[in-house]
């Protein structure tokens, strides 16, 4: 052994489940490094490393989707069981495991032995159970293969928007809704020949209404849908990812950089592993109960992933018999609703009874026979084949660019994938699952009747790619990405993509770098350049006073980085949320202003790039008023978050990185998992360096690139990592919160790959005997 090995302390525990031993060597940061005789042991390893680390955060993701949370914790969250158990998949499971490929099934079974075989163990030494369960009473959920099928994704997706689009055409206003969600292409929403506009309101939304939203722990938080907040939540996560050709590095080798921006303060959303068998090597970051390393690399090629855009869900309005509300009319007769009734233990009280209807499109969200009325909800990732579950462990088990391609058909949610490999390739291939609507573009709620429904999916030969782009670098970063030449308004897989700012400073950094570095990547990742405060900078008007000129003179000084020590910063980012109040109050038509609630940022810079007659006579000197109002109104709002001396506002000091428990609401769980605070940070959601807050909210940091993963291809241990706030969610290990200071700072970890460097990184050891 190595002599780093050699130093590390050595443990064997007895599991059942395995083929074979499995070594797992943890490093320095907790990376665990599985070694295992065949594939579907290393998984295993990972199950077991992952229910180590992060037992209770799988296990309460695992009762929210079975519906099991009011069994848990009690009567409120019984929606939420609802809501789960209605979009449970209910088709035949068998054939479904059948339409797998057999090695992927079999590493799918591995990790679920061998998070059970991890249950087995501390269930056995409960000393070893995380803190969690002691103090709520818990006892963690064994893991079944079957339900890997029945569990799916599926939620509320883009509903609430074409809801929002169909009140606003009932008005006649539905142009206006281009400014809160701007079309790409100026394409305007189609009407469904058929729909009732005026029929549709927020009830149509129903359970999926009731059941979404943050869980109810403690008296103080409510389980309440806010499609602005949603809406907005949905746009603040995205990522960034770039690829760099052999051409365009300085070490000849090709780059991979990704940072997944994610949900900050609650339970951290990657873990990462190394699985090593023969046939097999690769390491990253996974989802805590999600088999398999989402981002990171093999032995022979670098990936990663950013958010793509695809409509992925629709509302269809049904209509039911007048007589029997059971019936709804579907191809030109009347058809029985699927019944299932399912009963929701609840703790302390009585079990309830729900019924679970489905139609020919999806499950029933709501039903109103007073006005022989039904919305169903059809998703992708109801569908039969839609096993997102087990397509990361295909991607892993691929070898080069067109096993992964091939791969990437069992992948559901909409990804910009990319690809580096040690041949000097570099690629990009959007995947998802795309839903076929020969008869509406899917911006609002369509008939049910049968003329509308869906057709198919989107072969993956018919979306857009690219491999070996003779510019030599490919970035995305959730902005309008799809080709010049792509048909995509004929098949409609996204109207709507985030604003893209991050891809084009991305963009104007590569551009300007013919020979780039893995220190540039790892500086690119935490640019702070904001492009909006670049661009709204120079149109503020010249001559203002009071407070309106002691903020306009403030910025215009600045450069428009926003750090966390930047006074201007600070101030900027007040400015930007009145900024918002102020033009909505002038541009929103009143009829309108209960649905649009906040302006796109691109449509804000372009008003006030190009003003109009909603600014009055003279548009000109009606966008400067508007302006004028919004410097002094972000001047006193500064005042009041950061005190009266505007020499010692500091951005940092408000946008604060604080992680909790997700039931840090409940007293006992609180005390026993002190907050992790004191981080301040700089960036917003429009900066590469993506730290997004909610505006109405705070300034805290509430989305941000969590994972931070730099790859050197073919050089595998000069790869860099960092993973917020840690390896574990039990504050009793060392690696609860080592991770917390360097993400803060962007000291970069280290990723070791090789087995020597891996043994010489070595802490502990770990051999799983069967």
């Amino acid at each position: 052994m190595e002599p780093g090995q050699r130093a590390a302390g050595r443990t064997t525990v007895r599991v059942e489940g395995s083929g074979g031993p499995i070594t797992i060597i943890d490093d320095g940061w907790g990376i665990p490094h599985i070694r295992a005789g065949s594939k579907p042991d290393a998984f295993f390893g990972q199950g077991y490393v992952v229910a180590r680390d992060r037992l209770f955060q799988i296990d309460l993701d695992r009762r929210r989707e079975l519906g099991l949370l009011a069994a848990s914790f009690g009567a409120r969250f019984a929606p939420h069981d609802h809501l789960a158990r209605l979009l449970h998949f209910r088709g035949d499971i068998d054939a479904e495991l059948a339409a797998i490929p057999a090695e992927v099934v079999a590493c799918a079974q591995g990790y679920v032995d061998g998070v059970n075989a991890r249950i087995d163990e501390v269930t056995a030494d409960p000393a070893k159970l995380p803190p969690e369960f002691g103090i709520l009473g818990l006892t963690p959920l064994r893991w079944t293969l079957r339900d890997l099928i029945r569990l799916r994704s599926a939620d509320m997706g883009d509903l609430d928007d074409e809801v929002r689009r169909a009140r606003l055409a009932a008005r006649g206003l539905l142009d206006q809704d281009n400014l809160t969600a701007p079309l790409a292409w100026g394409w305007r929403p189609v009407v469904p020949e058929g729909l009732d506009l005026s029929a549709i309101c927020e009830a149509d939304l129903g359970i999926l209404a009731e059941g979404s939203g943050p869980l109810p722990f403690g008296p103080d938080v409510l389980a309440v849908h806010d499609p602005d907040a949603a809406r907005r939540d949905r746009a603040a996560q995205g990522s960034n990812a770039w690829t760099i050709a052999p051409s365009r590095s300085a070490s000849g080798r090709a780059i991979l950089a990704n940072d997944p921006h994610l949900g900050v303060g609650g339970a951290a959303p990657r873990h990462l592993a190394h699985l090593t068998a023969p046939g097999l090597d690769v390491i990253g970051g996974g989802y805590p109960g999600l088999p398999g390393i989402m981002q990171g690399h093999t032995d022979r090629f670098a990936f990663g992933r950013t958010n793509f855009h695809i409509n992925q869900e629709d509302m269809f309005v049904l209509e039911t018999h007048p007589d029997d509300p059971e019936l709804y009319r579907h191809d030109g007769r009347w058809k029985r609703f699927t019944r299932v009734e399912e009963f929701i233990a609840v703790k302390d009280g009585d079990a309830l009874t729900v019924t679970l209807r489905h139609a020919a499109q999806g499950p029933v969200i709501a039903t109103d026979p007073s006005r022989r009325r039904a919305t169903v909800l059809s998703s992708v990732s109801l569908r039969p084949g839609a096993n997102m579950t087990f397509a990361i462990i295909a991607l892993n088990l691929a070898h080069d660019w067109a096993s992964l391609r091939e791969a990437a058909r069992l992948h559901v949610s909409p990804t910009n994938l990319h690809y580096a490999d040690i041949d000097g390739n570099i690629g990009w291939q959007a995947i998802g699952h795309v839903p076929i609507r020969p008869r509406h573009d899917g911006l609002l709620p369509a008939p049910g009747e049968g003329t509308h429904d869906w057709t198919g999916i989107l072969p993956i030969e018919q979306m857009p790619s690219s491999f070996n782009p003779p510019g030599g670098w490919i970035a995305s970063a959730n902005q309008m990405n799809l080709p010049a030449d792509y048909p995509a308004t004929d098949r409609a897989i996204s109207f709507t993509w985030s604003p893209p700012y991050r891809y084009d400073r991305i963009a104007e950094v590569l551009d300007a770098q013919p020979r780039h570095t893995l220190a540039d990547s790892i500086a690119l990742q935490h640019d702070e350049l904001s492009i909006p405060a670049r661009t709204l900078i120079p149109l503020l008007p010249g001559e203002q006073t009071g407070t309106a000129a002691m903020a306009a003179a403030m910025l215009g000084g600045w450069d428009f980085r926003v750090g966390a020590d930047s006074a201007p910063a600070a101030l900027f980012e007040m400015v930007w949320i009145e900024l918002d109040h102020a033009f909505r109050a002038t541009v929103v038509p009143e009829g309108a202003r209960d649905l649009i609630r906040s302006i796109d940022a691109t449509q804000l810079l372009h008003l006030i790039a190009h003003p109009d007659s909603r600014f009055g006579p003279v548009p000109a000197a009606g966008r400067d008023a508007l302006l004028a109002t919004a410097l002094a109104a972000g001047w006193e709002r500064a005042v009041r978050v950061f005190g009266p001396d505007p020499a010692r506002w500091r951005w940092g000091d408000a946008h604060r990185v604080t992680i909790r428990h997700p039931l840090s609401a409940l007293p006992g769980i609180a005390a026993a998992f002190p907050a992790i605070t004191g981080g301040r940070s700089g960036g917003d959601g429009f900066t590469v360096n993506a730290r997004g807050y909610v505006a109405g909210q705070g300034y805290a940091v509430t989305h941000a690139a969590s994972l931070l993963i730099v790859a050197d291809v073919g050089a595998w241990d000069n790869s860099v990592v960092l993973n917020l706030p840690g390896q574990s969610a039990d504050p009793r290990s060392a690696h609860y919160r080592d991770a917390y200071q360097p993400w803060l700072t962007g000291t970069m970890q280290p990723l070791p790959f090789s087995a020597a460097a891996v043994d010489a990184a070595a802490r502990q050891v770990t051999v799983l005997e069967p």
